[in-house]
């Protein structure tokens, strides 16, 4: 009796996965930074003045991105090991749990019958609320692909066409828009240690004395 015989092998069916990974990762950090980018947008476009619970999910954003950097970094060398998955998307995990709790608070502190809330609602929902959708999607997604790892582990990706670039592309988003960020905090912030609860203003312009 004739056996039929699948199409992949075993070590291409895990190379292809293989590449999967290295693409979801790079799909996985440019879509944190472009939330961060967003929530920016709103910052500076409709003077919507983060309070220190909005920066502290950036920053679990974008740490977030940072854990999916390190699966694209190592992948742009041509291989991806167990230890690299590790690291990376258990940075990520951490930052998407921390990040998860941080939204949840600040939705538990606006949730009483009669409370408008933080900031202007996007699509009927506040932005922290759409954080912690993202952020505990990204738990499952991070669950998915570690559960994955071990038959991706030690496969070649290719570092030829737009791997490589597609990938330096993905790390320079990120590193500018950290940047961007940390500026914007210290805007805000000024030369204080802490930002008010509700912020209304930009207080480096008032200390320095650019604004009155």
């Amino acid at each position: 009796m004739a056996t039929i015989t699948s199409p992949l092998s075993d070590t291409e069916n895990s190379g292809l996965l293989g590449k999967a990974q290295y693409w979801f990762a790079c799909f996985f950090a440019t879509g944190w930074t472009a939330v961060v980018c967003a929530g920016l947008g709103v910052q500076f476009i409709g003077w919507d003045y983060p309070c220190p619970l909005c920066m502290i999910q950036r920053m679990f954003m974008l740490l977030a991105a940072l854990g999916a950097g390190v699966i694209v970094r190592k992948g742009m060398t041509g291989t991806l090991t167990g230890r690299d998955y590790m690291m990376g998307w258990g940075l990520a995990l951490v930052a998407c749990i921390g990040g998860g709790f941080t939204a949840w608070r600040q939705t538990m502190l606006h949730i009483l019958p009669g409370d408008k809330g933080y900031g202007a609602p996007v699509l009927g929902l506040h932005m922290y609320v759409w954080a912690w959708i993202l952020f505990m999607a990204s738990v499952v997604a991070i669950g998915i692909v570690l559960a994955l790892a071990h038959l991706t582990t030690d496969r070649m990706i290719p570092t030829k066409g737009l791997y490589v670039p597609i990938g330096r592309v993905v790390l320079w988003f990120v590193a500018v828009v950290i940047a961007v960020n940390m500026v914007a905090v210290f805007l805000e912030e000024g030369f204080h240690w802490f930002l008010p609860d509700d912020p209304n203003r930009y207080e480096f312009f008032y200390q320095v004395g650019i604004l009155d």
